[in-house]
């Protein structure tokens, strides 16, 4: 693995800052209804009777920590509860048993981003892989895939990884993605018939800015031909929803009976003006809502602040309906840089 960070540095012209603010005089769930138009308290009151849960990561005192609150934002616990350590980038198993995230660990020189899998109550917590990046599960729950990070060095530059890994829970084996070109992806998703991953690439494999579908288990590269980052499939892999800019999240339907993926019928699901940004969208179970951050643009550390680990101050957890175009309400209203929200599933009675 090279050394190469400040190469990446000078090419895309990124910085890393020294020291990160403490945040404090946090209320965890506080929900203010200020604002809200009436359209708004009715999807919150759609919400409370919600059976699904969703899990971000938040940022309280200084510490990045996973909290899982209701859908309307009441009832918010801490998961991780590690003073020492960061926990990013929750990612729900499809049973809604497991949780994977990402954790920063160690300073300085010393510091590593690695993945890990715990269950959905913060117990149980399994290291999966060390110098690793944005995970996500196989539909059927049997497998975790993860990026490799690209240097030894840390930095936050969320493209900077090589090569997909699929690590299996039951027998503790990983086995590399037999595409070897795989190069600067960054939040991937698995499609629902287990055969693609769709993902957002960064100045790799000959692409400026795209999202791909890679074929899971060969060779094949689609260049989907959408602006924007960031895609999540549908828990029944019939819609793709994604972030098109800084201001507009999208969806789209997925048709992946054919020889290689195609999208239709794009419409839009959220529109913010500037400089509030909206990123992270992540559909519900059923696929009645889309959950997703929304904050102000400043940057901090050097990078965009919907980037993972970086502090983005007045961020904050939404919910909205996937069929009605600006239909949401905020569920979180501190703005203790809460990012990367993802729906927890309803447990089987």
């Amino acid at each position: 693995m090279r050394k190469g960070l400040g190469v990446l540095r000078r090419s895309f012209g990124f910085g890393l800052a020294i020291s990160i603010g403490v945040v404090s005089g946090w209320v965890p769930g506080v929900r203010g209804e200020q604002g809200l138009t009436p359209q708004d308290k009715t999807l919150l009151t759609e919400l409370k009777a919600y059976k699904p849960k969703i899990v971000y990561e938040t940022y309280p005192d200084g510490n990045w920590e996973l909290f899982v609150v209701d859908a309307d934002g009441a009832n918010p616990v801490n998961l991780t509860r590690t003073p020492k350590m960061h926990e990013l980038y929750p990612q729900v198993s499809p049973d809604g048993t497991k949780i994977c995230f990402v954790a920063d660990e160690g300073e300085g020189k010393s510091k590593i981003r690695n993945v890990y899998v715990m269950n959905v109550d913060g117990t149980g917590r399994t290291l999966v892989a060390k110098n690793a990046r944005q995970p996500c599960w196989k539909r059927d729950g049997t497998a975790i895939a993860y990026l490799k990070g690209e240097f030894d060095e840390f930095t936050y530059t969320d493209f900077a990884t090589k090569g997909i890994v699929i690590y299996d829970p039951k027998t503790g084996k990983h086995a590399e993605h037999p595409n070897p070109k795989i190069h600067h992806l960054y939040n991937p998703c698995w499609s629902s018939d287990g055969k693609w991953f769709l993902s957002t690439v960064h100045g790799g494999m000959g692409f400026k800015h795209a999202i791909l579908a890679i074929e899971a288990d060969g060779q094949r590269v689609v260049n989907l031909k959408i602006p924007g980052c960031r895609p999540d499939i549908s828990p029944d892999g019939k819609k793709v929803a994604w972030g098109a800019s800084d201001w507009t999240l999208l969806k789209a339907d997925l048709d992946l009976t054919g020889h290689e993926p195609t999208l239709t019928r794009k419409r839009i699901v959220m529109t913010s003006k500037k400089p509030t940004k909206i990123y992270h969208i992540d559909w519900s179970p059923d696929g009645r809502y889309v959950t997703f951050s929304r904050g102000p643009a400043k940057k901090r550390l050097g990078h965009a602040p919907e980037v993972v680990g970086v502090p983005a101050e007045g961020w904050n957890i939404c919910v909205a309906d996937a069929k009605r175009k600006d239909r949401w309400v905020a569920i979180t209203t501190d703005g203790h840089c809460n990012k990367e929200p993802d729906w927890v599933p309803a447990k089987k009675r």
